[in-house]
């Protein structure tokens, strides 16, 4: 297997993170391969913003978290508290993805997250996809958020992916090969 199908394999949704800051040299490497990634058009209509800021972090988990609190069903909420009640399972830190919305960005941010993701884990960062950081930017500070993270005007909230060195691990799941069709 070469080693970009061994990466791909080998990630895992990480959901329990040591404090331990990953260097900057890592960082902005993953930030580098983040921008790399194709777009519709190639309008780019995103921006990658790398979050070390462990006060904006917590405050953004906090209100993500008061969101789905008071959410009808509490079902997401739950999940999240019988899991330890950290949206950001102690990462340390993530990346924010805010974009320009048009017909293909929400298809171009899942692309851009997918690079930042099998990027980390090939530098041995340990990662998460986390779209539920969008519900702080659903409540009252929505524009304190946007304007702390330096969202450009007329940007959205994308999605963001949460990195750190991973305190547990565990195995990637197992891939459905019944989901693969061949047309013939």
């Amino acid at each position: 297997m070469n080693e970009t199908l061994k990466v791909i394999a080998d990630r895992y949704s990480c959901r329990d993170y040591r404090p331990d800051m990953p260097s900057d040299d890592k960082l902005r490497a993953i930030a580098e391969a983040a921008i790399q990634a194709p777009s519709g058009m190639n309008r780019q209509p995103w921006r990658v913003i790398v979050v070390k800021d462990k006060a904006l972090m917590k405050d953004i988990e906090d209100e993500a978290m008061s969101y789905l609190k008071n959410l009808e069903d509490s079902s997401t909420y739950q999940r999240i508290m019988d899991r330890g009640g950290a949206l950001f399972y102690g990462a340390p830190c993530m990346i924010v993805v805010p974009i320009e919305q048009n017909d293909y960005s929400l298809i171009d941010c899942g692309i851009i997250c997918q690079n930042i993701a099998l990027a980390a884990t090939s530098l041995g960062i340990a990662n998460v996809i986390c779209g539920l950081t969008n519900m702080a930017f659903k409540g009252e500070r929505a524009d304190e958020f946007r304007r702390r993270l330096g969202f450009p005007s007329g940007y959205v909230f994308g999605c963001s992916v949460l990195l750190g060195y991973a305190n547990t691990t565990k195995a990637p799941h197992t891939p459905d090969k019944e989901k693969i069709l061949f047309i013939e």
